[in-house]
């Protein structure tokens, strides 16, 4: 530290603070955002947190500084981090008759709200289940007042229901024995599920789509807002999706059928909420069988990934799909799956 040139000095300690505050995110899934939810908010920050690190160690590398050694021991020591927001492995794509092709999608109420410019939107996203043909289809933010229906596929909540929140809806290639719906207090969100017979086997499907923010999140917010305000708003957010995760694991553990759990989590990969709901027994197909960065939302250009595909262990992950089509604020994804 000595040697360096004041320039160097500050970048350091800037790096310093950057490589403390993603060691201290490592510990985040760990920690319950109703005992410390201020806390749990940094976990929207790790993928910036992760690039910034790599920057800083390219940096130092180049100095030719033994300073390069910080950011590349913290990076090291949550490589699992790493791998969750980016597979350096080729997407495998395995072909196999006995495949179940899972997709999931929020689809943004069809842009009925015209936040994009294109006034195909909905047309767009029904030509693109119908070219891609997914046996299980899970949408999330859907209209159920303006109801799609795909022929040969099952469907249940595709038509409005005053019973069950219309924002949800699974169609199926396989029958539906049973369904029903978590409905969540306070909220316009909730989960439901399908139980669909393939051959022999009954499997159990969940579409979840947890609490929102409420407001697009952007770095512009974080400079003009009160941030008391905004740690306070997102702080509330996760203790609602702890809430609505217990509701959902509660529910969860009755099921005595191999299960596939998607939906949109509105958290990332790196936070509490996630590592309960995947838990000992769901295998992330993203982790199993995805390529590249697997961004499913965009947070300013930061690409996040809050949308997801996880499947008992029973299952083995044939294929991963990240869908690079522009009809929403997510991307749609896709799990190729098959049961030993």
């Amino acid at each position: 530290m000595k040697k360096l040139k004041f320039w160097n000095k500050i970048i350091f300690v800037i790096n310093s603070l950057v490589a403390f505050l993603l060691l201290i995110s490592y510990i985040l899934p760990y920690i319950s955002p109703k005992s410390f939810a201020t806390l749990s908010v940094l976990s929207l920050g790790v993928p910036l947190l992760i690039l910034l690190n790599i920057l800083f160690f390219i940096y130092w590398l180049l100095c030719v500084k033994k300073q390069l050694l910080l950011s590349l021991f913290v990076l090291l020591l949550g490589w699992n981090y790493i791998n969750s927001m980016y597979k350096f492995s080729s997407s495998k794509h395995v072909n196999d008759a006995n495949n179940i092709s899972v997709m999931s999608f929020n689809v943004r109420l069809f842009n009925f709200y015209s936040w994009l410019p294109s006034k195909t939107v909905k047309e767009d996203i029904v030509g693109l289940i119908k070219t891609d043909q997914p046996d299980i289809v899970c949408l999330q933010e859907y209209r159920s007042g303006d109801p799609v229906h795909f022929e040969g596929y099952y469907n249940f909540n595709a038509e409005y229901d005053k019973k069950i929140k219309g924002g949800q809806v699974i169609y199926s290639k396989y029958p539906i024995v049973q369904s029903g719906s978590l409905e969540f207090a306070n909220t316009y969100n909730n989960a439901i599920f399908v139980d669909i017979v393939k051959q022999k086997d009954t499997l159990r499907i969940y579409n979840l789509h947890l609490q929102s923010l409420g407001t697009r999140p952007s770095v512009n917010n974080l400079n003009k807002e009160n941030s008391e305000r905004f740690f306070k708003q997102v702080s509330n957010t996760f203790k609602a999706q702890q809430e609505q995760v217990e509701l959902f694991l509660k529910h969860k553990s009755e099921c005595k059928y191999k299960t596939i759990v998607t939906g949109d989590f509105n958290n990332t990969a790196f936070s509490y909420v996630y590592k309960e709901i995947k838990g000992d027994n769901l295998n992330d197909t993203f982790e199993e069988a995805g390529n590249g960065l697997g961004r499913t939302y965009e947070l300013r250009r930061i690409p996040l990934r809050i949308d997801f595909i996880l499947a008992d262990k029973d299952f083995v992950v044939n294929g991963f799909k990240t869908y690079d089509v522009k009809l929403s604020d997510h991307y749609p994804i896709k799990a190729i799956l098959k049961l030993h």
